[in-house]
């Protein structure tokens, strides 16, 4: 910009400033000059050119008379015409400002050929407050926004107006075509010059569709029609009963390019709508009338492929997977041509050809056959130049980066980009829904800048519970740290000074869980999914010890004679006796317990083969168990047990969000194994398990028979995401299937451990968990179906939907049909044989707590025996599920 404009613009403000306080100086009159005071204006009369000799202005405070008499466009020493139009286009000026609510410019006198003006206004009022009522706190919050109306501001009758416009088309958006918008002003007695806006809505009801009628149409029936208007929908139960009723021009709009677009998918591409009209059919509800011309049905003649020189044609017909003799479908070429996954465009994407573009052109329309010429532009290979991250304030850049398969250097490739914000979202360290790669394309160099905006969240969890009950200190401790850094627990003094050591995005538990001295457990563990840091190798650690003690034999006989001493007392008999053990620590026998110890020790690899979504897991487990005099749900009361087992697991995970999956599978096939001891110890078992429980030797024969735990154990699960429409809030379907088998090496060495616990929410406290499976199958109580099975198999179909997918909060609400059953002999497997039941919930996910949630569901199969109960069932959720 030219330096001399910021000299000149200072000067010529000054002069401006200057000439306008002259127009407020009078000129001096002769004593000769006749002089007339307020004089009539005769506007009939030959105008009379008059000198403005001077300019007052009335009626207005906060403004120098200066400025307002500039804003007339009149000045002292100015010849004009009274009557005339200099006057007329003084009082327009002020008008257009939009300032005043009334303007008067007046002839104070004439001393000859001078006229003294007079300029009087009315300043418009101010907004001292504005009042919505009939609306909603959300809905008031964006008329706020929508309507531009402030406190302290002038008004003027344009802005109501508008202002009321803009209410009614909000209103209009939200199907209330029929609202009653009413903007009240009133004088503010506290302050004058300033008034109270009322903005008055009464909403009535939502205008809905009645009907809607189609005419024209042959090929297509109305229902295909009326099914491919997705916003505009006719009321009723009906096929479209969870759809948009509501009636909305917007979305009628839109709607009507859809019908005409479900006929391009059936080859009409001349379809048209020829009228369409929307009449009320009452005071709620629109008919609507839509006479569409469908045009000749179109096929494809000849598909010729221009420009390409990387894939000849026929690799790209192929891709294509639409040839000639084909129905014109417009839709499915464009998905084929440029948003499938396996679309053209995407071949040449993942080969680095990010400029390529592809045009089809109709070259030749015939009366029922199109040729279509592929106009392409390839471009050259790009290759990435800068990979840049932004967002993340918890990890190390490198914990970041090694999850990303979009590296400098490297061809651009879509599905890269696409696997690189799976692995992102699926750290669990930020917002999947808030990953947005922004990629910059330099055609010249033919490089690509890749710039990694993340949304960095919290997913440490804590719990805590506390409290005193019968048995002493009741309560829970349990605390997760997801990114964890145990190198710099001990290099504190390298670079990192935290209370907490984090960064290398390790997993690192700790918990501790008592009931007094009746039960207590505690548990460590460590997860490093890249040991070593340079490839993905998963290394675990895990150790846990739990004891749980036995109840005097007092406590059932007191506890029955308290029940009588209640039972007499309550008919006027006294026996003397009562609560002789008021002390419920004395129940505890401390000579009763079962102990738990474990360790296990993990190590993962992710494999390239059969694809790179797979990896295998493997891990060798010990666990302990000694009783004492326990004569509470196990095999025997006296003596240890050793599990030593080996495990193997196949997997496969390409869910795209950890939390509310869209899409992709979990798959998972685990075996593990003891060895078989009773195949060399030379142990006549099948004597052991004939000796009667009433021999004297029936203990030392089960400690005998299970010293050394044998088994091998088969699971199987699967789960399956499919996306019922596009975007983020979409219904979403899944669907499980899974199965176990508990297998033995001997008969009659059966093992009591690591079977299936089936029925109910899939958790239970104090021991079961650490030598049973605990399966969930909501509507049934914990453990009804099978307390100790050997086989299982569960089946499940969810149908969820979003409420909330914020960074700090996710809510999403689901129905399920469930179906499952156990078997305590492998050889009674039977998939016909299914405890059914069906339910709702719903899932949120917090930070520091995780994922929790509440069932309700209904168990539809009796239960045999006294394990439990079906019917209605309230189940509460603890964490993600497989």
């Amino acid at each position: 910009m030219n330096r001399s404009i910021f000299i000149a613009r200072p000067i010529r403000w000054i002069v401006v400033c200057l000439m306008a306080a002259l127009t407020t100086l009078p000129v001096v009159a002769d004593d000769d000059d006749e002089v007339v005071e307020k004089p009539t204006i005769i506007y009939t009369s030959t105008p009379r050119k008059y000198e403005i000799a001077g300019i007052s202005v009335k009626g207005i405070s906060g403004y120098e008379d200066y400025v307002i008499i500039g804003l007339s466009g009149l000045s002292v020493g100015q010849v004009v015409s009274i009557p005339g139009e200099e006057i007329t286009e003084a009082t327009r000026r002020y008008w257009k400002n939009g300032l005043f609510s009334n303007v008067r410019i007046t002839a104070e006198k004439f001393v000859g050929d001078k006229v003294y003006l007079n300029i009087e206004l009315a300043p418009r009022p101010r907004l001292a407050e504005i009042n919505y009522n009939g609306v909603k706190k959300s809905e008031r919050e964006d008329l706020e926004g929508k309507i531009g109306l402030m406190k302290g501001n002038q008004i003027n009758p344009n802005m109501i107006d508008q202002a009321k416009i803009v209410i009614r088309r909000y209103y209009d958006g939200k199907g209330f075509k029929n609202a009653d918008i009413n903007l009240v002003q009133r004088d503010d007695p506290n302050n004058p010059g300033q008034i109270v806006l009322d903005i008055n809505v009464d909403k009535k009801e939502k205008i809905k569709v009645h009907a809607i009628t189609i005419d024209g149409n042959d090929a297509l029936s109305d229902n295909k029609l009326k099914w491919a208007m997705k916003k505009t929908n006719e009321k009723g139960f009906n096929r479209y009963l969870f759809r948009q009723k509501k009636f909305i021009v917007k979305d009628y709009e839109e709607d009507k390019d859809n019908l005409i677009n479900k006929y391009n998918e059936f080859g009409y591409r001349d379809a048209h709508i020829v009228t369409d009209s929307v009449v009320p059919y009452d005071d709620k509800t629109v008919d609507v009338f839509i006479r569409v011309e469908e045009g000749n049905q179109y096929y494809l003649r000849n598909i010729n492929w221009v420009g390409n020189t990387v894939y000849p044609s026929e690799v790209l017909n192929e891709v294509l997977k639409m040839k000639p003799g084909d129905v014109y479908n417009q839709k499915l070429l464009d998905e084929r041509l440029k948003t499938d996954d396996d679309a053209v465009g995407n071949l040449y994407y993942n080969n680095g050809y990010v400029f390529f573009r592809v045009e089809p052109v109709e070259t030749n329309v015939l009366t029922d056959s199109i040729d279509l010429e592929m106009r392409v532009i390839e471009g050259p290979q790009a290759t990435i130049n800068h990979v840049r991250i932004s967002g993340n304030d918890r990890l190390y850049e490198n914990v970041v980066r090694r999850q990303l398969l979009t590296l400098p250097g490297a061809l651009f490739s879509r599905d890269a980009l696409i696997r690189s914000m799976r692995e992102l979202g699926n750290m669990g360290h930020f917002n999947p829904e808030a990953i947005n790669p922004d990629i910059k394309d330099d055609v010249q160099n033919g490089t690509v800048d890749i710039n990694w905006m993340l949304e960095s969240k919290a997913n440490d969890q804590v719990e805590f519970s506390i409290g005193y009950g019968q048995t002493g200190v009741i309560g829970k401790v349990s605390l997760k740290f997801t990114n964890f850094s145990m190198y710099n627990l001990f290099h504190k003094s390298d670079n990192y000074r935290a209370f907490i050591p984090q960064g290398d995005g390790q997993t690192f538990s700790i918990s501790g869980q008592t009931n007094g001295t009746y039960y207590q457990s505690y548990s460590i563990s460590f997860l490093d999914p890249w040991f070593g840091g340079k490839r993905p190798n998963t290394l675990s650690v895990n150790a846990f010890y739990a004891k749980q003690t036995g109840v005097n034999r007092n406590f059932y006989s007191n506890a029955y004679m308290n029940n009588m001493y209640n039972y007499y007392n309550m008919y006027g008999y006294n026996t003397g006796y009562y609560n002789y053990y008021n002390n419920y620590e004395a129940y505890y026998d401390k000579s009763k317990y079962m102990k738990m110890y474990g360790v296990s020790l993990g190590w993962g690899k992710r494999l390239h083969w059969p694809d790179d979504y797979f990896s295998l897991y493997g891990e060798l487990a010990y666990q302990r168990y000694d009783l004492q005099n326990w004569d509470y749900y196990f095999v025997f009361s006296n003596g240890r047990c050793n599990n030593i087992n080996a495990g193997l697991t196949f997997s496969r995970n390409s869910i795209d969000n950890s939390i509310f999956p869209r899409s992709g599978s979990e798959f998972t096939f685990s075996v593990s194994a003891t060895p078989p001891y009773s195949m060399w110890d030379g142990v006549d078992y099948k004597a052991l398990s004939s000796v009667a429980t009433t021999d004297a030797g029936y203990s030392q024969a089960l400690q005998k028979k299970y010293n050394w735990i044998e088994y091998h154990k088969w699971k199987m699960k699967g789960k399956f995401y499919t996306a019922l429409g596009s975007g983020q809030k979409c219904f979403v379907l899944v669907t499980r299937a899974e199965l176990g088998i508990l297998g033995h090496y001997n008969p009659y060495k059966k093992s009591p451990f690591e079977t299936f616990y089936v029925g109910g929410d899939g958790m239970s406290g104090y021991s079961y968990n650490y030598y049973t499976d605990m399966i969930a199958l909501r509507g049934y109580d914990n453990g009804a179906v099978s307390y100790g099975g050997y086989a299982y198999t569960r089946f499940s179909t969810e149908l969820r939907y979003p409420l909330m997918l914020e960074n700090s909060t996710q809510i999403y609400a689901l129905a399920f049909l469930e179906g499952g059953n156990a078997w305590d002999e492998v050889k009674r497997f039977n998939l016909f044989d299914m405890k059914r039941s069906a339910g709702l919930g719903v899932r949120i996910n917090l930070p520091m707590v995780g994922l929790m949630g509440v069932d309700w569901a209904y168990g539809f199969d009796p239960i045999n025996g006294s394990m439990g109960r079906s019917g209605s069932q309230f189940h509460f959720v603890l964490g993600q599920e497989f």
